[in-house]
């Protein structure tokens, strides 16, 4: 899927619900940012939490396997070229619903870090939201519970301290765009997601950020 990704870089740069918002705002305050932490981005995309945390005076290293997304090393979640403990805090937002293993990258991503985990994703909703997802998109692997993300991370080492959801309305018809979801797919996803999707086209996604510290016992 590294191509399709590279192809879709431009869209995710520009992509308003990547790019700004209080999901993210929050991610950026519970990575306890400051001048001496180094953080790691898994999976940055478009790089918006990395500009943001770079603005906070953290020095952060991006990773992604798409090299159009232009990180700062090409890798995948699952194989992170780090060692041990390389960084203060690890740090992935809206892409471990693509991941294919995602307790292995769960555990690269606690394995290189000395401190914390804070972690965004779209959470599940249900078998039909997952069926829309891999019509809109056939990267799309799963999405997981509140209860799946305490585990794994719990299993990885660390001890989750906070947890908050989000509600994020886009236009839906931006949402398959960015993607090029064809038009037959489109159909279906919009039966799929009927009650999810209001008077003035939008659709409404739910997230989940998680901050977890890494475990003194």
């Amino acid at each position: 899927m590294t191509d399709v990704w590279s192809d879709r870089a431009d869209a995710f740069r520009e992509s308003p619900t990547h790019r700004e918002g209080p999901d993210l705002d929050l991610l950026v305050e519970w990575c306890e940012p400051g001048p001496e932490v180094k953080v790691l981005d898994v999976a940055t995309g478009g790089g918006h939490v990395a500009r943001r945390l770079q603005d906070e005076g953290c020095t952060v290293v991006t990773v992604d396997p798409a090299p159009g997304m232009k990180p700062d090393v090409v890798a995948p979640a699952e194989a992170l070229p780090f060692g041990d403990g390389a960084f203060d805090v690890v740090t992935c937002r809206i892409a471990a619903h693509h991941f294919a293993d995602i307790r292995k990258a769960v555990a690269e991503m606690a394995r290189v870090s000395n401190r914390l985990l804070v972690i965004e994703d779209n959470v599940y909703r249900g078998e039909h939201v997952e069926e829309a997802e891999r019509l809109r998109d056939p990267s799309h692997v799963r999405c997981y519970s509140e209860d799946e993300w305490k585990s794994m991370s719990e299993q990885a080492g660390f001890e989750v301290e906070q947890v908050e959801h989000f509600p994020r309305k886009q236009s839906f018809d931006a949402w398959l765009e960015r993607v090029g979801t064809t038009p037959e797919a489109a159909a279906e996803i919009r039966s799929l997601l009927s009650d999810d999707i209001d008077d003035e086209g939008k659709v409404e996604l739910h997230s989940i950020v998680l901050k977890a510290r890494r475990s003194q016992r």
